[in-house]
């Protein structure tokens, strides 16, 4: 049960690298690698930081089978139609939620300590998105924005080490949890929610506390004189086209005129 939810998770982050690629006019090796890093590098990084040895995807034809597939279908796919705005969020989503519960449940098997569980797991869900993007050349990435990402993995990697305190189970614990990410997510997603923005008080030029509202009218008052500036010197250059446009054809008139005396 563990394995075939965890074979969704990684199908999802395939599929999501191989959309991204799409996006990005990549053709279709990069599209491959994609897919393949958004879906290993999160799993690969959690058993460096555990220790664990030979790499889990190294040993599973079955899980690189999956990959491939589905990275070769969604090519397919998308040379004949196109998918809805919001896909590679989705499937993002579902990615996000199942990873991340599946590396709460490696770091418990392991034996860590509580907060350990909760770092691994948002290490295990948000790294294949970092990689991804920055493959991609978007930046920031996605985690580094407000979006809510990371908080949602968060979120149900408290709900995972709060649920296997309670012994749960593991099945109900992976399933509710990987419900807490990807509901949150997907309501992110489809309200269009966003975590509010980090804007510290500055100091302005005498010294004093400037507040966010003073910086950013005195940025956009900046900004119109730099438009107005441009806007002069735009001005400026067409009159001495036209001026120089009026001599050259002065004297041109002046040795027509010459010539026919």
């Amino acid at each position: 049960m563990l394995h075939v939810l965890y074979l969704i998770g990684v199908a999802a982050f395939a599929a999501s690298g191989v959309l991204a690629a799409n996006r990005a006019n990549m053709d279709p090796f990069g599209g491959l690698v994609l897919a393949f890093a958004a879906s290993v590098s999160g799993g690969t990084l959690r058993d460096l930081i555990l220790d664990r040895h030979p790499l889990y995807w190294t040993h599973d034809w079955v899980l690189l089978t999956v990959i491939a597939c589905t990275a070769v279908s969604t090519m397919l796919y998308l040379r004949r139609w196109e998918l809805p705005q919001r896909s590679l969020m989705v499937v993002d989503a579902v990615g996000l939620a199942v990873v991340t519960v599946m590396g709460a449940h490696a770091a418990v098997d392991a034996g860590v300590t509580p907060a350990a569980v909760v770092i691994l797991a948002v290490l295990t869900g948000v790294t294949g998105e970092v990689v991804r993007d920055v493959l991609c050349g978007q930046f920031p990435p996605l985690l580094l924005r407000e979006e809510v990402y990371a908080t949602a993995a968060l979120a149900g990697a408290l709900c995972y080490q709060l649920l296997h305190w309670l012994e749960a189970g593991p099945t109900p614990t992976t399933v509710v949890a990987a419900g807490v990410v990807l509901s949150l997510r997907l309501t992110a997603v489809f309200r269009d929610l966003h975590l509010p923005r980090l804007q510290g008080v500055r100091r302005g030029a005498s010294g004093g506390a400037e507040c966010p509202a003073a910086h950013a009218g005195r940025t956009e008052h900046a900004g119109r004189a730099l438009r107005s500036a441009a806007a002069a010197a735009q001005e400026e250059e067409a009159a001495g086209r036209d001026a120089c446009g009026g001599d050259r054809g002065q004297g041109l008139r002046g040795d027509g005129v010459a010539g026919r005396r």
